[in-house]
């Protein structure tokens, strides 16, 4: 079973070279690939999680090197369930893009692009979670941003350019920052690899320890969004096409979660930083839940509350012990999901109603009952409902937070209300103003343009003084033209062009290509699944919890002990 361990992160990576050298050729080749390849590594991660789960942590070292050497690759309960729940998530979106034609639309680049930025994508992801040494983290982080890269400015516009190159500044702050802490660590501990540096941290001074614990969550805490490292991630993500969007969301700042749970709990046990981190948690949750009040644009809603619900998380984590540790992992695995499914929605209204303007939707509860239902149910998980999974992991935590006692851990319960009421507000506001009440007058018809590779270029025809400025297009009625849209043609409605994956024109269309609702579907049961099934998957994060914190089964499985 051992041998398995690698698979996760070799089979994207070497289809990547195969899918490159296809080319834009042989479409449903291509489609047919990528979809065996992730459903293979679906397959591959249970079996992981469940051998993991038997018979404790599985390693492999890559060429039969020893550490400190050797590259060192780790599944344990926690790695075997996030890969699970990442699997099942690339998977799904992998289905949705597919559905909406952004792959599709390959042939009209030099080379095949989507197909092997998603993959390389995964295979960083899962390069993450598996790493056994603070190296191949960094490794595996560098192989995830940059296909992120690629896939956030896919198309080219101005406006995902723009996003892009924040995204790309921090990114690249925080690459430097962790390569001088792993030299640092290197320099203090002779090692890399975790299982060694978990006996040999000990034996530091204090202050180089705490400093060494300080820098590493100060890297994972840009990348998870942690406040006051956040200020990035609302004005990135929603530039993006909706699968690009959704998968961010719902993994990227996981991996950083994950990242501060692995060594919080294996490198630097007692956590002195525990009230700084309590601090962090208190403060994401509510700037991130006020951001998200003061927003009219779904997409910038569902960012804020994704830096919100980051601080349950990182709340989890603080408090160090068996439950916290236990509840952060049950949130992690609820947050990728519901997260992932609510971006996924707010796609297919982007597509169905060409606006994602909370002022200029209405009616779609009356006009679209099945995309209401898609909405609603992970929004109330979201919001915490009993008895649904958002509640179960928020229970986790603040039952934690009352056992550990003390101010910070109180004030952190009385903010986990708070912003779980407020969640809650922010989805009714949601679905009031998109759902509930009667579609606004000037609503966008079916077959309007939405964006063009040339949304910068000024219209002839806009209204003086007025960038950006809409004119019917010629015998459409209700059809608008964007700012560039280029050729001025009437745009036959409800004709399906794609989602701007490249850069082409994208329309609106009342017909949503079926592979769209039901990945969004799928979703939406995987994330009921938890509450279904929250007694085993409780049951299996308190024994990761337990493994966390005894770092023994760890090393031992590392260093043949």
């Amino acid at each position: 079973m051992n041998a398995l361990v690698p698979l996760p992160v070799l089979l994207p990576l070497c289809v990547t070279g195969l899918k490159l050298a296809i080319g834009p050729r042989l479409h449903r080749l291509q489609r047919f690939i990528s979809l065996a390849v992730l459903g293979a590594v679906l397959v591959l991660s249970v079996l992981l999680m469940v051998a993991a789960d038997r018979h404790g942590p599985l390693s492999v070292h890559l060429g039969d090197f020893a550490p400190p050497v050797g590259i060192t690759l780790v599944a344990d309960r926690l790695a075997g369930l996030m890969l699970t729940v990442s699997s099942a998530v690339t998977l799904l979106v992998l289905v949705y893009s597919l559905g909406q034609g952004m792959a599709d639309r390959d042939d009209q680049a030099p080379v095949g692009v989507f197909h092997p930025a998603y993959l390389i994508l995964v295979a960083g992801v899962s390069c993450t979670f598996l790493a056994g040494d603070l190296v191949n983290l960094y490794v595996g982080f560098e192989i995830m941003l940059v296909a992120s890269f690629v896939l956030l400015t896919i198309g080219g516009t101005a406006t995902r350019i723009r996003a892009g190159s924040t995204y790309v500044i921090i990114s690249l702050f925080s690459s430097v920052l962790f390569l001088v802490a792993i030299a640092m660590t290197y320099a203090v501990a002779g090692t890399v690899n975790f299982a060694q540096l978990a006996e040999r941290l000990q034996e530091v001074p204090i202050g180089v320890r705490t400093l060494l614990e300080a820098m590493l969550l100060t890297v994972f805490a840009i990348k998870a969004a942690v406040f006051p490292l956040a200020a990035w991630l609302p004005d990135s993500y929603p530039t993006a096409p909706a699968p690009v969007t959704a998968v961010f969301a719902g993994l990227l700042t996981k991996v950083g979660v994950y990242s501060m749970l692995r060594t919080q709990t294996l490198l630097f046990p007692g956590h002195r930083l525990g009230d700084l981190l309590m601090l962090a948690a208190l403060a994401s949750m509510t700037v991130g839940i006020l951001g998200a009040v003061a927003q009219t644009d779904l997409k910038r809603v569902l960012s804020f509350t994704l830096i919100s619900h980051i601080g349950y998380m990182v709340f989890g984590i603080a408090l160090a012990g068996g439950g916290g540790i236990s509840g952060a992992i049950v949130y992690v695995a609820h947050h990728i999901t519901v997260q992932t499914t609510l971006f996924l929605v707010a796609g297919l209204i982007e597509r169905r109603d060409g606006t994602t303007e909370l002022t200029r939707l209405g009616g779609l509860a009356k006009t679209a009952p099945l995309l209401a239902v898609l909405f609603f149910v992970p929004a109330m998980n979201l919001a915490g409902i009993p008895p649904l999974s958002g509640f179960i992991g928020k229970l986790g935590l603040m039952r934690a937070g009352v056992d550990a006692g003390g101010g910070w851990a109180w004030a952190l319960v009385a903010g986990s209300a708070a912003t779980s009421l407020l969640t809650l507000y922010v989805m009714a506001k949601v679905w009031n103003l998109a759902f509930w009440r009667d579609a606004p007058p000037g609503s966008e018809a079916e077959g309007v343009v939405l964006e063009s590779a040339e949304d910068d270029e000024p219209d002839d025809e806009e209204e003086p003084g007025v960038p950006g400025s809409e004119k019917a297009a010629p015998g459409v009625p209700g059809s608008r033209k964007t700012t560039g849209s280029g050729s001025g043609l009437p745009v036959p409605a409800g004709a399906v062009v794609s989602a701007g994956f490249l850069g082409q024109s994208i329309t609106t269309t009342k017909r949503l290509p079926w592979p769209m609702p039901v990945a969004t579907g799928v979703a939406v049961a995987l994330g009921l699944s938890y509450t279904v099934f929250g007694g085993p998957l409780t049951t299996f994060t308190q024994a990761a919890a337990t493994e966390l914190l005894a770092r023994t089964p760890y090393i031992e499985a590392v260093l043949g002990r």
